[in-house]
């Protein structure tokens, strides 16, 4: 797989710095990656439920679920594209 290089200055452009740009990125990508954890396990779940005796079907099903999810990007790599895009909107925890 190739990396991907960002310009850093589109990349903190819509945070205070870098280090910030950073976090928001990280906590995005936390979020992306339990959503497909959320989702595999719904597409997991039928196939897991229904127990037949070829194993051979079950296993194919089960690959083909995997293979969809390994084609998608890294949960990093979709927070970072957000974050450079401005999709992300974020704030500050009122703490009182």
């Amino acid at each position: 797989m190739a990396l991907k290089t960002v310009d850093l200055e589109q990349f903190e452009k819509n945070a205070e710095n870098l280090y910030e740009a950073v976090v928001i990125a990280s906590k995005r990508a936390r979020q992306i990656n339990d959503e497909m954890k959320m989702e595999i396990n719904q597409r997991l779940e039928p196939i897991m439920a229904k127990e037949t005796d070829d194993e051979a079907i079950m296993n194919q099903d089960k690959l083909n679920v995997s293979l969809d999810f390994e084609k998608r990007n890294k949960p990093s790599l979709q927070a970072t594209d957000e974050v450079v895009k401005e999709e992300i909107k974020f704030r500050y925890r009122d703490i009182e």
